[in-house]
């Protein structure tokens, strides 16, 4: 399947996109990050040792977290991928699919870091979990064969998660470059993003064009 090029289709990617690079130009302006980053962010230990007031609602944080970026760059890197996969996945799966996608992958992403650190204290940040979920379903729309695998099913499976670990690698890299805290790198969180996105691009598909 080749990938739609039309940004008319991508109108809820390029509305997250453009409400995700508000609410930090925002949080910066009022020089807020740290206290968003606080309140918004996904913090395992609020599930495991009970919730605090003043701060967002822990249900809700894993799509809070999405809003808050540790920095331009961050913020950059992220919406350049959700822009670039989003508008080739949006007119496949329609406006409410990657809606639906968006949020299962934000608190994928969150159930992954809780199970990988239920006890952490410091806040999950970012939309790379919920990204991950639309990089999950792009790969398994669009990814070619090119493992040399007998089975297409199992070289398909096999190119999505090389673009994975890709991706992990870039978020890790572009820590490193521009002298982010590994500790912020939520590696299970991408992972769980990333599989949520695998898991649900086919079913979500087939809904589609059942209704049409």
């Amino acid at each position: 399947m080749r990938p739609p090029q039309d940004w008319r289709n991508a109108r809820v990617t390029m509305a997250i996109a453009a409400v995700t690079a508000l609410c930090w130009i925002l949080a910066s302006t009022l020089r807020a990050g740290d206290f968003i980053a606080v309140w918004g962010g996904f913090i395992p230990a609020r599930l495991t040792y009970g919730d605090e007031g003043g701060m967002a609602p822990v249900w809700l944080t894993p799509l809070t977290a999405t809003l808050v970026h540790g920095g331009l760059i961050h913020l950059a890197f992220n919406m350049l991928i959700l822009v670039f996969c989003g508008r080739s996945v949006e007119p496949i799966l329609g406006r409410s699919s990657i809606a639906i996608l968006y949020v299962a992958g934000a608190y994928a992403a969150a159930a992954a870091q809780y199970a990988a650190e239920s006890g952490g204290m410091v806040p999950m940040i970012g939309a790379s979990g919920a990204i991950s979920a639309i990089l999950g379903a792009y790969a398994m729309l669009f990814g070619r064969n090119r493992v040399k695998v007998a089975n297409p099913t199992l070289a398909l499976w096999l190119n999505a998660l090389w673009l994975g670990a890709a991706w992990i690698g870039l978020q890790l890299l572009t820590a490193i470059t521009f002298e982010t805290t590994g500790d912020r790198i939520a590696i299970a969180a991408h992972i769980g993003g990333f599989v949520a996105g695998l898991l649900l691009a086919k079913p979500l598909l087939l809904f589609r064009y059942r209704k049409a």
